[in-house]
């Protein structure tokens, strides 16, 4: 299987093919860089260089995966559109995945593990999971919250804690809650991420994939703030 996966859904993103047969065994043929704000210009230039260094075209590829959420609005937004694009044309399947499920993966950790990842306006989106010894998760909640009822919430727990965003960390070492420090996630672990789902049986169709995020949009917070 040949899969394309994107994240547009922070201040950069980044997209990546990869190519297996089984879950250990995926090699990641390509991960590129896509700068924030630029994603509408960016995303199929570098999608054009990653298949053709590797003498491949749009047509081999098997499926997607794609980070539907939480995030910015513009940039889910820019992702979205171009895979269901591809995969309406294609015919092929998307595996639509969670940022915070990744920033999870990222941690390397089963148990109890709780990350957040910078909403803006000092809001943060949580990711609260049970997860297997084979990173499997059991059970997840994914919420938005102010950063200061975050914070509260986790003052104490037993859980495994983690963020890679400056704001959480900063708010976190002031309050004196130990969080700990991760990587963002970027498209390699998408993959690996989606590359399971699809495995699995439980890819989607182009007109399934919907944003996920986790809140009202700036226009309709806006609306809602003029009404009398």
């Amino acid at each position: 299987m040949l899969l394309l996966a994107i994240d547009t859904s922070g201040r950069n993103g980044s997209l990546a093919l990869a190519r297996g047969e089984t879950t250990d065994k995926l090699e990641i043929l390509e991960l590129l860089p896509l700068a924030g704000r630029m994603y509408s210009a960016q995303l199929i230039p570098q999608l054009k260089i990653g298949l053709e260094r590797h003498q491949l075209t749009k047509a081999d590829l098997d499926g997607f995966a794609v980070v539907a959420g939480p995030g910015s609005f513009t940039g889910l937004r820019v992702g979205l559109s171009t895979v269901k694009a591809l995969a309406d044309v294609l015919k092929k399947p998307i595996a639509a995945v969670s940022v915070l499920q990744a920033a999870a993966r990222v941690t390397g950790s089963h148990g109890h593990v709780i990350v957040a990842v910078d909403a803006g306006r000092q809001l943060v989106f949580v990711g609260d999971y049970e997860i297997t010894p084979d990173l499997t998760i059991s059970s997840s909640r994914e919420v938005l919250v102010p950063v200061d009822d975050f914070l509260n919430s986790v003052e104490g727990s037993s859980a495994f804690i983690a963020s890679a965003d400056r704001m959480v960390l900063d708010s976190a070492r002031q309050r004196g809650v130990k969080i700990n420090e991760i990587a963002a996630p970027q498209a390699d672990t998408i993959a690996r991420l989606g590359f399971e789902q699809l495995l699995a049986g439980r890819g989607i169709t182009a007109d399934l994939l919907e944003p996920n995020y986790l809140r009202p949009s700036d226009a309709e917070l806006f609306s809602v703030s003029k009404r009398p």
